[in-house]
């Protein structure tokens, strides 16, 4: 694919437009310097629109757009279940978790752990957590989303990653959390704008004279089996999507992982000024989730009528990018470059929030804000500087690097899960139990990991998670009563907890399930 001059001029406005907005909100009020809390949570200030919209840019990056485009075109609708079912759990934890984290003051993951079971747990947390964001989503977004734009344009994949890794950086250092949020509007804006316009083109040329809607009826009419949302066990992409437990399985437990527990996705909420205004920023991410299909499955689905012979699933999106005209392709590769900045920025603001607020701050006591915010800063170069020299060496070998992600964080989700549930909900939890379901997790994953590599026992990853989830949650509970807590250990304040919603809220909630009960009822 190539670009033609006025797609690269599109896409050159885009990188100064936005650096140049990320450097104005980031700007300092005059006579003032930034603290940590400004630097790591937005002066905890943070609107709604810019919370739904920040959470999603978090979450999109350009190897999940091209890869669900990918899997649309293989498996067909069933994989938007990745999609639909998120806005679900988001709407769970806007109305059960967030009031406690931010009855608490929560900042970071390893500060709630510390809170709620003890100092050991915060360490060992956030050093996983540090090492899992530096060297799997750093370096995966840095190669995968490197991998796009050679995809998509030819640019040397090399340089693309230092060029990835040094804007994301750039952009972000001066203002922290702000400069990624507020900023992220735009992001999303321009990744719908461009999901939407491709997947509208594509479904034109599809339909012809009868437009869109004659090019999604010619798709249900030609692919009915690419439209089945529960699987059945002789479909040959069971073991990605193993039927009914995409609904009530190992799902749930990603999801709520991923969502609910992850520090560069929770940290836009617990910069909000209120609950009832995070609240309003999850309802909006959950309905941008529900529309994300369309810009990101859709394509793919597309190309099976408009591309049916490709020799890999992956050169969907950029071959149905290849049928926009002349500065719409610049728009359309825009917003992808805005895909992978913004995921990049997320990570990389995070990895410096949990190194300099869980490590370094419990160290060196009784320093400035203005220290914490260099140490920030320093931490975010850092970050950057170790993906971009590992990216290659760690993940060139792998044919399928996204899955081979995917496997090893399974490992560790279903023990963060059940560490985090039973914190905020069953009081008699303990620090052995805890630490009990984060190796058991880790080891019994193993197990399976390997039963399945030698083929002795062939079980589908999503049924895993949740096996694995209900042995460590029973292993935690056990745990606990055996080596209760010290009497001392719980700080965690419930007083005042509230999980009342607005009616805004609950309408917003209603619409969601209302939505996915018509899409399963159809397509199931």
């Amino acid at each position: 694919m190539k670009l033609a001059a006025i797609d690269l001029i599109i896409l050159a406005i885009y990188a100064v437009a936005i650096f140049a907005l990320a450097q104005w909100v980031s700007r300092d009020k005059s006579g003032a310097q930034k603290t940590s809390t400004d630097y790591f949570l937005a002066s905890k200030n943070l609107p709604w629109w810019a919370i739904g919209a920040s959470l999603i840019a978090a979450n999109i990056s350009a190897e999940q757009i091209i890869g669900m485009s990918g899997s649309g075109y293989v498996i067909g609708l069933a994989i938007a279940s990745y999609e639909w079912m998120a806005a679900l759990t988001l709407l769970i934890v806007g109305k059960f978790f967030l009031p406690i984290f931010l009855r608490n003051d929560i900042v970071t993951m390893p500060q709630f752990l510390q809170q709620r079971y003890g100092p050991t747990i915060r360490n060992v947390m956030a050093v996983f957590w540090l090492l899992l964001y530096v060297f799997v989503n750093v370096t995966s977004i840095l190669w995968l989303g490197a991998i796009a734009v050679h995809t998509v344009t030819g640019f040397n994949q090399d340089y693309a990653i230092v060029a990835i890794g040094v804007f994301a950086l750039a952009y972000q250092l001066w203002g922290g959390l702000k400069a990624v949020a507020l900023t992220d509007i735009v992001q999303v804006a321009l990744l719908v704008c461009g999901g939407l316009i491709i997947g509208f083109i594509a479904l034109s040329t599809i339909g012809g004279e009868g437009g869109a809607v004659a090019g999604f009826q010619t798709l249900l009419t030609d692919f009915p089996e690419k439209f089945d949302m529960i699987l059945s066990k002789d479909s040959p992409h069971y073991q990605e999507l193993p039927g009914i437990a995409v609904l009530i399985g190992g799902l749930w437990v990603m999801n709520i992982s991923y969502w609910g527990f992850n520090q560069y996705i929770i940290q836009r909420a617990l910069a909000a000024k209120s609950v009832g205004e995070a609240q309003r920023g999850i309802a909006f991410a959950a309905y941008l989730k529900l529309l994300m299909p369309v810009i990101v499955v859709l394509p793919g689905m597309a190309a099976l009528v408009l591309a049916p012979n490709l020799s890999a699933p992956d050169q969907a999106y950029p071959t149905m990018m290849n049928l926009l005209p002349v500065g719409l392709k610049g728009l359309v590769f825009a917003a992808l470059i805005a895909a992978i900045i913004a995921s990049l920025a997320s990570k990389v603001n995070s990895i410096s929030t949990i190194f300099t607020l869980d490590l370094y701050a419990k160290v060196k006591k009784d320093v400035s804000e203005h220290h914490l915010v260099t140490v920030g800063r320093i931490a975010a170069v850092g970050a950057v500087v170790i993906g971009i020299l590992t990216a290659r060496p760690l993940l060139g070998g792998f044919d399928q690097a996204f899955q081979f992600i995917q496997e090893f964080t399974g490992f560790f989700t279903p023990g963060i899960v059940v560490i985090f549930i039973l914190g905020l909900f069953w009081k008699r939890a303990s620090e052995a139990g805890a630490l009990t379901a984060a190796i058991g997790s880790v080891v019994l994953s193993g197990v399976f990991w390997w039963l399945q590599e030698t083929g002795q026992f062939i079980f589908p990853f999503m049924n895993r998670v949740g096996l694995v989830f209900v042995v460590s949650l029973i292993a935690a509970i056990v745990v606990s009563l055996l080596v209760p807590a010290k009497p001392d250990a719980m700080k965690i304040r419930l007083d005042g907890v509230s999980y009342r919603t607005t009616i805004g809220f609950n309408l917003a909630a209603v619409g969601v399930v209302a939505f996915l009960i018509l899409v399963y009822s159809i397509w199931w």
